[in-house]
Formats: C-alpha cells, sequence, structure tokens
C-alpha cells in the first residue's frame, strides 16, 4: 500500500498541530510540524537580537536545524540544542508571521521540509504545504474554525505560563495574525484548489483527526 503525504493547512489556532500529530499516529506516519521550524528562526531571531530581513535570511541559510520525531512529538534542534520548548511562547507568536513572511527564509525551510517529506507516509501541517510545499501531496485539507474558537484553545496553552494573559488579547492577536498570514506577498495563507476545507469550531482535536483518518481510508 503507498505511504502517502498528508498536508494539513489553516490560520493559528486551527489545532492543524495536534490534529496531525494524532493522525500521524494512527497511520504510523511520521509527523512533522513545518510552523515548529518557522518559530525556530523567529526564536533564534529574537535571542540573537536579529531584527533586518536580510540578517535574518542569512540566518536562516546558515542555521543547522535539526527535526527529530521524539515519544512526546517533534523536536526542533539548532546547532545540536534543543529549543522545542522555547517556540509556542507569545514573544515567537507574536513575531512568526513577519519572519515567515520573508523569502529567502521560506526558501529555507521549504527546501528542509521538501526533502524530509520525499519518501511519503508523513503528515505535514502549515500555512502553504498544499500550496506551495506539496503541491502534488496525496491529500490535502485546510482546517479552519471561528476565530473565538482558535483564541479559546491559544488561551488554554499560554494561561498556566502567563497568568496575566486575556482571552481578549489572544483573540486580537488570532486576527492580526490571520491578516498578516492572508495578505503577505509571499506564500499567503489559502486553501489549495483540490483541499478539502474542513471547520471544526464544534469539533474536538480527536474528532477532527477521526474525521481526516475516515476521509483518508475511504480515498
Amino acid at each position: 500500500m503507498k505511504r502517502w503525504s498528508i498536508a494539513i493547512d489553516g490560520p493559528a489556532g486551527a489545532g492543524k498541530s495536534s490534529v496531525a500529530k494524532i493522525l500521524a499516529g494512527k497511520l504510523s506516519y511520521t509527523y512533522l510540524d513545518t510552523g515548529a521550524m518557522y518559530r525556530a528562526v523567529t526564536y533564534e531571531s529574537i535571542k540573537r537580537d536579529i531584527t533586518t530581513p536580510l540578517e535574518i535570511a542569512d540566518m536562516a541559510k546558515s542555521l543547522s536545524m535539526e527535526v527529530t520525531a521524539e515519544t512526546d512529538g517533534m523536536h526542533v534542534l539548532i546547532e545540536g540544542t534543543d529549543i522545542t520548548s522555547h517556540l509556542r511562547t507569545p514573544e515567537v507568536s507574536a513575531k512568526v508571521s513577519e519572519i515567515a513572511s520573508i523569502s529567502a527564509v521560506r526558501e529555507a525551510m521549504v527546501s528542509i521540509q521538501r526533502n524530509i517529506a520525499d519518501k511519503g507516509g508523513i503528515v505535514l501541517d502549515g500555512r502553504d504545504i498544499g500550496t506551495v510545499v506539496l503541491p502534488n501531496a496525496d491529500f490535502k485539507v485546510f482546517l479552519t474554525a471561528s476565530v473565538h474558537k482558535r483564541a479559546e484553545r491559544r488561551f488554554k496553552e499560554f494561561k498556566t505560563i502567563y497568568s496575566d494573559i486575556t482571552l481578549e488579547e489572544v483573540e486580537k492577536e488570532i486576527e492580526k495574525r490571520d491578516w498578516k498570514d492572508s495578505h503577505r506577498e509571499v506564500s499567503p495563507l489559502r486553501p489549495a484548489e483540490d483541499a478539502v476545507i474542513i471547520d471544526n469550531s464544534d469539533l474536538t482535536l480527536e474528532e477532527t483527526a477521526e474525521l481526516l483518518l475516515h476521509m483518508v481510508k475511504n480515498k
């Protein structure tokens, strides 16, 4: 049986990473969180206090980035150091869309992603997997949900670490991120023409993964 490449795209907070991870586990596939790779570049630019697009692009091209599959999910290592725990902070979330819009950064990450996905048997999630990274993916999904529902999901992630953050702040940040992602010149957020569009506002992430598993098996 052919091992498929599965592309899951969608806006921030739609549950792409969680759903992709669950689906990959059910299929015994590799899971690749492409968004984490852009977050890694963003984190490194903040840590190194690099601010101009040219400097950030040069840094991205020279980064020694390694992606590994661990029992608790995908880990990202830079220069041999695991930085996974730093990738979901509000500071990184606020800047990642801006960093990901730099064409040279995307070129560097897409090259790594395509090499990893080349053998099939993989689930990738991000903003432009079905449109740019893997336009010939065997199965494409565009996963979305209402802004409020997506903000609630992110708020649950953040509030245990940042006790003073509010749901309203997270919702405003989600709206700002949506606009940036859909209006950027390089690889804007949009569904691939042949993608299945799923609104999971009223579904749990496990239910969403089960729905995708059913679709994959039927296809």
